[in-house]
């Protein structure tokens, strides 16, 4: 069976302390692996080669690529996360929200709360609750 795993690839060797704050935002969540460059490379040593862990239970893979690209995480794509309640959704918004910008506002948009936010390492997560909790 195929499988699906969202990757995000960071440029400036964030890629460890990003897991662990993401790992830190739901109740549950882990890493499951993590594979770092040695001494040997090619990528700066102790940086990520590989990891995997879960954001509101979905598994998510990351690295620190070690070559510069032209490009880098945009809102077009972002983590989408239904949380179990307004108060969930405003605390996990407020954790991302630090030192950024909203692209949305935390509000009500017709559909129930909802808030979409770029993060300091340049994810963009879109957060929802039920409208009725």
């Amino acid at each position: 069976m195929a499988d699906l795993v969202p990757f995000l690839m960071f440029q400036k060797g964030e890629a460890a302390e990003a897991m662990s704050f993401y790992v830190s935002l739901f109740p549950g969540d882990a890493v499951l692996t993590d594979q770092r460059y040695g001494a040997e490379g090619p990528g700066p040593e102790g940086t990520v080669v590989m990891a995997e862990f879960t954001v509101a239970g979905q598994r998510v893979r990351c690295s620190d690529s070690w070559v510069t690209h032209e490009f880098d995480f945009t809102p077009s794509v972002s983590l989408f996360v239904t949380c179990d309640s307004k108060e969930q959704l405003a605390r996990v918004y407020d954790l991302l929200l630090e030192d950024r910008e909203a692209l949305m506002p935390l509000d009500d948009y017709g559909f129930g709360p909802f808030g979409w936010v770029n993060d300091r390492y340049g994810v963009s997560w879109q957060l929802s609750a039920p409208a009725a909790t």
